[in-house]
């Protein structure tokens, strides 16, 4: 009688197993870990230094310039230092060597930013009319936007002794998010799973590849069995994202902001009306969201809709594989319209190694760039040749990362740190170009067909999606700040109502997908995500200006990609050709939306 052979599961390689080349070369930022250590202990050398600037900073310009200077110093030092750190720990999330090394980091910093907690309510305790006349000296003429952008804080700013105990407690705030991260990254575990004619360990990563399967059979239980491992630990992951919405109360509640939404939208000179407008535009328009679902429903065949059948391409015949080098060579011929400079340097950094490419066991989910103003830009990704979405986020990151190279080589490193706001307009613009450029070249209907679907999800889970996500933040914090219990069946209800509005009556949705609200690692860093809706509507519009404009838009696009934070985002984004704090350009997103689901129906 025969013995049944045992399939063979493939197994994540271990970071030690993983090809030099396909990794990034953290070299621009340290050789080694030991240079950093130097660094390290450089940094806890100058932290006693702040003393000698305390009480002093109202004395003179020049002392306070002395400060300023003194500062940027520590925080030049300290993004080098938390950026390779950071970068060591996501290689490899079951590391301690290198998890080690990022809470030292931590630590440290901890402490210089508890030393330094005198300097802004010192600064902003200097009078009105001094504090006039210092800002127009021309010896301070560098700083003055760093001191105006503070001055804003002075209703916000508390005493000295509060600052510093609030300093204090940086590291205990982190403990919600580094908790979910240790948990979602390194413990949960989902099984093995059949993709393919291979046994594989079901991932985070892979999970887009069971998602993206013709094989409902796969789609359904790659999406069942994810959910049971994080229903199997609920509990736990309530009480984190409980624990982060009460963080995010409690500062904004110590700073005398009205609400923790006012507080997150403050530093980038947001008004209110941008998120509300967000929300209302993006409820306008659901029924084109609805009538999208029923296309694909009627494409696929099926006579239910499930949230694992969202992601399958509807034009199942379209098979695609882009190697790294073929993902890039069509990336940067895309991208041609933003000129030669800047496809030369983002072809030196993705074929050489700013990228850490392909997934190993214990790496950081999902994809990131991580700039820095003295070294490479740096991009992590698990990539999938067979996922075509995967090509659309190398694009877009290689957008956060040419948005970092060109900020740091023309703003000095005060003004050269952009902010999310306008980041997730620099890396969708880029996937707008990516899938324009391939809409254009499809050989057939069918093509066509497959590349329109494609930019419809895109813009579904970006829009769409995110202002769901950012409308669960706002529910959730205004509970926590009604005084409210945010239990385990709180944050599902509330994920539920959200679920029902957003997909419509048209749709199934299982049980467990209400558990969803709890494994989006942005939900425990609030008010991120409306970044993502409103920067794709901006990106629709300026990558519409530079396809059918000449030079001058380019310009202004790289003129953009330049300013840093030289000045605020909607200001940036004004010169660069739209205005955000209208709902036009949601608004234009969402028609776009609308006339290519009427395309793809009449071609499908």
């Amino acid at each position: 009688m025969a013995t049944a052979t045992k399939a063979k599961v493939k197994r994540l390689p271990t970071r030690d197993k993983v090809k030099k080349e396909d990794t990034w070369d953290l070299s621009s930022l340290y050789a080694n870990d030991a240079e950093w250590e130097k660094d390290l202990k450089k940094l806890e050398s100058l932290i006693p230094k702040f003393a000698k600037f305390r009480g002093t900073l109202a004395n003179s310009t020049q002392s306070l310039i002395k400060y300023l200077k003194f500062d940027e110093e520590l925080e030049l030092l300290g993004e080098q230092l938390g950026n390779y750190a950071f970068l060591r720990t996501s290689e490899d999330t079951a590391d301690s060597a290198s998890q080690g090394m990022y809470l030292r980091f931590m630590g440290v910093a901890s402490r210089a930013g508890q030393e330094a907690s005198f300097a802004r309510p010192e600064i902003l305790a200097i009078p009105d009319a001094k504090m006039k006349k210092l800002l127009a000296e021309k010896s301070l003429a560098p700083y003055r936007l760093v001191l105006e952008r503070l001055l804003r804080f002075k209703p916000h700013t508390l005493s000295p002794g509060e600052e510093r105990l609030l300093a204090m407690q940086a590291e205990m705030s982190e403990a919600a998010n580094n908790i979910f991260g240790k948990l979602n990254d390194a413990d949960l575990k989902f099984g093995t799973i059949e993709l393919n004619g291979e046994t594989i360990e079901l991932s985070h990563s892979n999970f887009s590849r069971c998602l993206d399967s013709s094989n409902r059979d796969v789609r359904r239980k790659a999406f069942h069995q994810i959910y049971a491992a994080y229903q199997d630990h609920a509990q736990t992951l309530a009480a984190c994202l409980n624990a982060s919405v009460h963080r995010d109360v409690y500062y904004a509640r110590s700073r005398n902001f009205g609400a923790t939404l006012e507080s997150a939208l403050f530093p980038d000179q947001v008004p209110l009306t941008v998120y509300e407008n967000l929300i209302k535009t993006v409820h306008q328009y659901l029924p084109s969201v609805h009538r999208y679902l029923e296309v694909r429903k009627r494409a696929l065949k099926l006579r239910d809709l499930h949230m694992y059948d969202t992601y399958v391409p509807m034009v199942s015949s379209i098979k695609t594989n882009y190697s790294w080098e073929k993902a890039v060579k069509l990336i940067l011929s895309s991208l041609e319209p933003l000129g030669s400079d800047y496809v030369a340097t983002l072809e030196k950094g993705l074929l050489g190694r700013w990228c850490d490419r392909y997934e190993n066991k214990g790496k950081r989910s999902g994809a990131f760039s991580s700039g820095s103003f003295s070294s490479d830009p740096f991009i992590l990704m698990n990539y999938q040749p067979t996922v075509l979405n995967h090509v659309f986020t190398l694009a877009h990151e290689a957008g956060h990362s040419m948005h970092s190279h060109f900020s740091s080589k023309h703003q000095p490193f005060r003004y050269y740190s952009y902010t999310i706001f306008v980041a997730e307009v620099a890396s969708t613009f880029n996937e707008e170009l990516l899938s324009e450029y391939l809409l254009e070249r499809a050989r057939d209907d069918n093509e066509r067909a497959y590349y329109l679907a494609r930019e419809i999800d895109d813009i579904r889970a970006t829009l769409v999606r995110q202002t769901m996500f950012a409308e669960f933040e706002k529910v959730i914090h205004e509970i926590a700040e009604a005084g409210e219990a945010l239990t385990l069946e709180r944050f599902r209800a509330e994920y539920r109502k959200l679920l029902d509005r957003y997909f419509g009556k048209g749709f199934v949705i299982d049980d467990e997908l209400s558990l969803e609200g709890l494994r989006i690692p942005h939900f425990y860093r609030a008010f991120y995500v409306y970044k993502y809706a409103t920067g794709i509507s901006a990106a629709i519009a300026l990558s519409q200006r530079v396809l059918s404009g000449g030079s001058a838009e380019r310009e202004q696009y790289l003129g953009f990609l330049k300013a840093g934070c030289s000045k605020y985002p909607l200001d940036i984004l004004r010169d660069a050709g739209v205005d955000m704090e209208q709902p036009t350009p949601v608004a234009a997103a969402l028609q776009r939306f609308d006339r290519l689901v009427t395309q793809l129906d009449e071609l499908i």
